[in-house]
């Protein structure tokens, strides 16, 4: 089993991207016989500190590009790093363990800091037993501290950034020239665009126009007008997770909804940017790249920091793309591009076509993997990971000459139904919450973000909070999970299932509901009542859950009593209740005899430790399902994750208890990695 382990920070805009597409580049090619981490330690070590600095800056970048330049420039200066390195002790010293606990075959790393802190553990002598990767993806490389670093190999993204490195000192062989690591053109994709074209073919060869409003908001609704002013474009709006700009585009996309679809956080935006002829949009790193992969020239409507005026040299240089930072500009650009038969457009395209690697994460991972096969030193062993148990598959078999299924066979699963991510208020995004409990042995996992009911008055004022799923990007949530599922399956055994927490907060703990929909197919409408929005749960097969359907007593958080304050009408209805969330025990709802179970309502790791469900069951959704409607098999468990604490007690205990946020999270992580 190849160990790749790829060490990011939530700070630029391109490295998380990178990293994930990274990772699904080896997960393909390798399947099964890889198998890759990505850790942003920086999170882990610093936590809600990291948070408000990552926050700081990214609205810096929106808002005052002069002061996140200066940032970005302070951030990456290989003197300022050097300074820092004994004021890092946290993060050296989590580093240090998460190397010896996982033994990678490949580090990669995609922030400088963390290259300094592996010279760092390492100065002592030791040889590395693993290959060190940087990857590049900054466009200007000018008093940033990767040549400085002792990195065996450079990934960079374009020829500039590669001869900028071999003049800083780098020597040549080192330097490999990848391209940007883009999106997999094998992910699933719901073409938007191209559904308004098969329902008419007329439409087919007219202007595509991609709008990515991730800057100048207030210009957007005005943008907006001017370009719904065409009448023969067709427009796709962007919008993230901003719900006021998702309703302000909504708006005036009910106004020509032939012609304007509006999406918001979207995971495929390299299929977008191949669908369009082009792209208004910020010059971000990772847009930027992607966009010249998929041969999508753009039109700039802001250039904030240095970065981003790298980027667009390199689109300037090739002489296919331009800045319009009015909008009146931008809609000239667009009809200038398309004159003359497209005449500008094709050449912008072709400008692009040396450019683009569209399979530049698949070289990457190529050569990731053969440095992994080249490593050849003796590792140790500290414990080998218990294989996991094959499932005798569902196979047709005869009895009285005729055919049916062989069934599964039933075991103990451990789950967890109520689980949160980045798409409401989680600390972990979807990705990362499966490698965190696929980590640990979990059966079964229903990732239930919050949705609140847009007809309430509190339901509006949260869903501005961007702390619950934007009803606009429902859509897109399941499409993640979706995706998801199959990673979950193949990497660890997991069962994933998509689920919904449905609030309706009244002004009074008992006028509110928090309602769980689990392993649900399709979207459901947050703003149907509470027993429309069940039989609505078990039309497609779920399960309607009672989510702590009594008073929380263990910490800070709203009760919500509706559902138990008419418990005798609700009873016939709900399929599960909450007997235990997260520390809590709901011992009233043990007394009454109600069909149970045990969440964590897990939002951070350190929620793991918390009540959860086990079931004696076919490891099977619909099994799952039946085993806790009919409550049967049905048992708790108050998971603790001992295994790192007994295991592994050679480790510098003291070190670690320097880390207390690598201790409740990755400590346990380290365990069920080894081998």
């Amino acid at each position: 089993m190849k160990k790749i382990l790829i060490l990011t920070a939530g700070f630029g805009d391109g490295e998380d991207v990178a990293a994930s597409n990274v990772r699904d580049a080896i997960e393909h090619l390798a399947h099964d016989k890889a198998r890759v981490e990505i850790l942003d330690l920086l999170d882990s070590c610093y936590g809600r500190f990291h948070d408000l600095l990552r926050h700081t800056v990214q609205a810096a970048a929106n808002h005052a590009p002069k002061l996140w330049h200066g940032f970005y420039q302070l951030l990456g200066t290989a003197h300022f790093l050097e300074g820092q390195i004994d004021g890092l002790a946290r993060l050296r010293n989590s580093l240090r363990d998460v190397l010896r606990g996982m033994e990678p075959d490949v580090v990669m790393v995609t922030c400088p800091i963390y290259s300094y802190l592996i010279d760092e553990i390492y100065r002592d002598g030791r040889t590395r037993d693993f290959t060190l990767i940087s990857l590049v993806i900054d466009s200007v490389i000018k008093d940033l501290p990767w040549p400085r670093t002792s990195s065996d190999f450079f990934a960079v993204s374009n020829e500039d950034a590669g001869r900028a490195l071999a003049a800083a000192g780098v020597a040549e062989e080192k330097i490999k020239v990848f391209g940007f690591p883009v999106q997999l053109s094998i992910l699933p994709f719901t073409q938007l665009v191209r559904e308004i074209a098969s329902s008419d073919p007329a439409r087919k060869n007219r202007p595509r126009i991609l709008y990515l409003v991730n800057s100048a908001r207030k210009k957007a609704p005005k943008l907006l007008d001017r370009l719904l002013e065409q009448s023969d474009w067709d427009i796709t709006v962007c919008v993230g997770r901003d719900t006021g700009l998702d309703e302000m585009a909504r708006a005036k996309a009910a106004t020509a909804p032939e012609r304007m679809k509006v999406i918001g956080h979207t995971r495929r935006m390299f299929q977008l940017l191949r669908d369009h002829h082009l792209v208004i949009s910020r010059a971000e790193t990772g847009i930027v790249h992607e966009a010249i992969a998929a041969r999508c020239p753009m039109i700039v409507h802001r250039i904030g920091s240095g970065q981003e005026e790298g980027n667009f040299s390199i689109l300037r240089q090739a002489n296919a793309g331009v800045v319009a930072e009015k909008p009146r500009e931008v809609v000239e650009w667009i009809e200038r591009a398309f004159r003359d038969e497209s005449r500008l457009l094709s050449l912008w395209r072709k400008n692009l076509e040396p450019l683009g690697r569209p399979d530049s994460a698949l070289s990457m991972a190529r050569f990731i993997l053969e440095c992994a096969d080249a490593i050849a030193l003796p590792v140790p062993q500290l414990r080998a990971l218990p294989a996991v148990e094959q499932h005798p598959p569902i196979a047709p078999s005869r009895a009285n000459g005729k055919s049916r299924l062989r069934p599964l066979a039933k075991k103990l699963l451990l789950c967890d139904l109520h689980t949160h991510t980045t798409w409401s208020d989680g600390k972990l995004s979807v990705s990362e919450i499966v490698d965190f409990y696929g980590q640990r042995g979990f059966d079964c996992l229903s990732i239930t973000d919050h949705l609140c009911d847009p007809k309430r008055l509190l339901g509006k004022l949260v869903n501005l909070t961007g702390l619950v799923i934007p009803p606009g990007e429902l859509a897109a949530y399941f499409e993640e999970i979706e995706y998801e599922k199959k990673r979950a399956w193949a990497k660890y055994d997991l069962l994933l299932m998509t689920g919904v927490e449905f609030n309706k907060d009244g002004y009074t703990p008992k006028t509110s509901t928090h309602l769980l929909g689990v392993d649900l197919k399709q979207p459901i409408d947050p703003s149907l009542d509470i027993k429309q929005l069940i039989a609505e749960i078990h039309a497609q097969g779920g399960l309607a859950v009672a989510s702590h359907p009594h008073e929380i007593k263990s910490e800070w958080g709203k009760n919500t009593l509706y559902l138990w304050e008419h418990v005798e009408e609700y009873t016939p209805l709900i399929d599960a209740w909450e007997v235990a969330n997260r520390d809590d025990i709901f011992n009233p709802v043990g007394l009454k005899k109600l069909p149970f179970i045990a969440n964590s309502d897990f939002h951070k790791p350190k929620h793991i430790h918390s009540w959860k469900t086990v079931l004696y069951c076919e490891k099977e959704a619909e099994a799952i399902k039946h085993c806790i409607r009919v409550n049967r098999d049905v048992s708790l468990t108050l998971y603790r994750d001992h295994r790192f604490g007994l295991e592994d007690r050679h480790l510098q205990l003291p070190a670690l208890e320097q880390a207390p946020s690598l201790v409740e999270f990755d400590q346990p992580r380290l365990a069920a990695k080894r081998g």
